[in-house]
C-alpha cells in the first residue's frame, strides 16, 4: 500500500525565504565550469603504482644456465676462431644471457653480426654495429666458420 504525504501549502519550511533566489557568484572570482567542477568528485588512484607493480611481479625471467667446463672450453674454441677471423666479416649467431634490470633472472637473447674486435681485458665481443656482447654472459655460438 502507498502513501502519498499531503503539503499543506500554508506550512513554513526553513528554506522558503531563499529557495527562489539567484545563485551567487563572487565578484573577485572566475565562475569555475561544470567540466572543472566535475573533475572534482573523479575517482582517483588510491595506491598509486599498484597496477605496476603487480605486471612486474608477472613479468617471467629465465635462470643464468651454469655451462660446465667442457662446455667454456667449446666457446673458448670457437672465441679464438672468431678472434682469429674478424678481418673476414664473416656472420656469427651469438646466444647470450641479458640480465634484467629490475628482478632476478633475465632473457636469453639470439643477435647475429659479425664481430669487429674482441676485448681480452673487458672480456666482450664489440660486433660491427658497437653491440657489446659480454664473454660470461654467451652460452652458444654458431657459424660456418666452425664447419
Amino acid at each position: 500500500m502507498r502513501t502519498i504525504a499531503v503539503i499543506n501549502k500554508k506550512e513554513k519550511y526553513p528554506y522558503d525565504d531563499i529557495i527562489g533566489m539567484p545563485h551567487h557568484q563572487s565578484a573577485t572570482r572566475v565562475h569555475m565550469s561544470n567540466h572543472d567542477r566535475a573533475a572534482q568528485f573523479a575517482p582517483f588512484a588510491a595506491l598509486t603504482g599498484y597496477d605496476t607493480s603487480i605486471k612486474e611481479t608477472a613479468r617471467l625471467t629465465e635462470e643464468k644456465i651454469d655451462l660446465d667446463e667442457s662446455e667454456k672450453e667449446v666457446l673458448n674454441e670457437k672465441l679464438q676462431i672468431i678472434r682469429d677471423n674478424t678481418d673476414t666479416d664473416a656472420e656469427v649467431t651469438i646466444t647470450y644471457f641479458l640480465p634484467d634490470e629490475k628482478k632476478a633472472g633475465g632473457t636469453y637473447v639470439s643477435y647475429t653480426g659479425c664481430v669487429k674486435k674482441i676485448d681480452e681485458y673487458a672480456r666482450t665481443l664489440i660486433m660491427a654495429d658497437k653491440t657489446i656482447i659480454p664473454v660470461e654472459q654467451i652460452i652458444g655460438i654458431e657459424s660456418e666458420l666452425f664447419l
